[in-house]
């Protein structure tokens, strides 16, 4: 079954407690995507198709401010987003260098992407917060994140939080943090 908005308005009445213990009856303990919390309590449940980014391990010829202008770059991947994906961002649980700031998370936000998580942190908290974008994630640092990570590349396999995440496998979170779906495992859930 395709994740359209029957099974979104379906999913959206499901705790993400809930959508591990049936995973769990299928055999899939390895769902929960640890380290992502809610950077606002009380926001509302989201499901969406993953849309996947990976950083690496910052190398310096390559982490520079210069790299936000390569046509690989998270600006780049951020202009490829459709609208209504969730954003999940491999950042190899990296605490000191945030992932996206206020103008990346505004722009995802114009761009009506759905939410964003990851493994790693977020920068400029207070404009972060005025976009309204529903973050999921491990916490804030001031740095960005040319100074631990270098990004390289999006819609490919991932790890987020010690989850292989997919392109276009279902997300969804809420207040206890968020679920993976296999794609091929959607309609058991949804049953």
């Amino acid at each position: 079954m395709p994740l359209d908005a029957q099974a979104i308005a379906t999913l959206k009445t499901v705790s993400t407690a809930t959508i591990t213990t049936v995973l769990l009856k299928k055999g899939l303990r390895n769902v929960w995507i640890r380290g992502a919390k809610p950077i606002r309590a009380g926001q509302p449940r989201l499901v969406g198709p993953a849309f996947t980014l990976r950083f690496v391990p910052a190398r310096e010829d390559l982490a520079t401010p210069e790299s936000w202008g390569n046509p690989i770059s998270t600006r780049a991947a951020i202009e490829a987003m459709p609208e209504g994906v969730i954003a999940v961002i491999d950042a190899m649980g990296v605490q000191d260098a945030g992932v996206f700031g206020d103008i990346l998370c505004a722009r995802m936000a114009k761009k009506n992407v759905a939410a964003m998580v990851t493994d790693g942190v977020v920068r400029d908290l207070a404009g972060v917060l005025s976009t309204n974008l529903p973050i999921w994630c491990s916490g804030v640092a001031a740095p960005s994140s040319v100074t631990g990570l270098t990004f390289v590349n999006w819609a490919e396999p991932i790890g987020c939080g010690g989850v292989a995440v997919f392109p276009d496998d279902v997300i969804v979170a809420d207040d206890d943090g968020c679920v993976l779906i296999p794609q091929a495992l959607l309609d058991h859930v949804l049953a």
